[in-house]
């Protein structure tokens, strides 16, 4: 049952250095709050998963966080690279960071294997793909029962997912609105898990359909407010483009980005 923490504490208790750490979120509600506090707390030597790394798994990177990346994309979301990430693909800094790539489907796939138990996913799909050429965890099976090849992956089961979302209420429910990705899915999948959210509220107010994480699956529940900054949250503040395109310059050069990272983050404090 979930347990309401400072995001400080949540972070500090379930966070392990060497860990399997996912963080989703797609478009927006993003853990930007969650990793800024993973990474005050340096803590080294993360796998990190998740379907579309962008600025987050790109701060992670830089700051000396992560070993390796399992990804379907990686991108600065309109604007380009992550030059975090290719720096350290490219020249080991500030350490060198094992990738594995798959496709989105795949990776949709292995989640939703993970949240149900099961140790594999199975899809149609990369038949004629490069990826299984340098990509170990993609195999090729045969249907028992109508013998057409069909690819296969491993489930994802991080040791700790970090997701955020709009609101939890007093018994550890949260609801997720808008744009929802794989985060209920990372929940269920993860050993633990740890969901911020803007504010606690009596009542979620949840419509028929709506997206309803519940919390016998959450470890720890933590406000942050504006925690999925510079991204949005649907209903509550919108995306700051200016910062995605001034993300560009930061992170091309070492020194200007270690400058952002002592004065947004080591020096910004956490949550509470």
């Amino acid at each position: 049952m979930a347990e309401f923490l400072s995001l400080h504490d949540a972070v500090a208790r379930y966070v392990e250095d060497g860990a399997t750490v996912c963080m989703e979120g797609f478009t927006h509600l993003i853990p930007f709050a969650a990793g800024h506090e993973v990474i005050r707390q340096g803590k080294r030597d993360l796998t990190l998963i998740r379907m579309t790394p962008d600025l987050v798994y790109d701060q992670l990177i830089g700051a000396g966080c992560v070993s390796k990346l399992i990804f379907s994309w990686g991108g600065n979301p309109g604007v380009g690279s992550l030059h975090r990430l290719r720096d350290a693909v490219e020249k080991g800094w500030p350490q060198r960071v094992e990738i594995l790539e798959h496709s989105h489907a795949a990776m949709a796939c292995a989640f939703e294997a993970g949240a149900a138990g099961l140790p594999l996913a199975v899809l149609r799909g990369y038949v004629g793909s490069d990826l299984p050429k340098v990509n170990d965890q993609i195999r090729f099976i045969e249907c028992p029962f109508t013998g057409e090849r069909l690819a296969a992956v491993p489930s994802i089961r991080p040791d700790v997912s970090l997701v955020h979302a709009q609101k939890a209420d007093r018994q550890g429910n949260v609801l997720v609105e808008g744009i929802v990705g794989v985060q209920k899915e990372a929940v269920l999948a993860a050993r633990q898990s740890i969901v911020t959210v803007e504010e606690i509220v009596d009542d979620l107010g949840v419509e028929p359909n709506a997206c309803v994480i519940p919390g016998w699956a959450i470890s720890a529940i933590a406000v942050a407010e504006r925690g999925a900054y510079p991204s949005y949250a649907h209903g509550y503040y919108d995306r700051d483009n200016r910062f995605y395109k001034e993300w560009d310059t930061i992170a091309r050069d070492r020194d200007a980005f270690n400058a952002w990272l002592d004065d947004n983050v080591y020096n910004a404090g956490g949550q509470s």
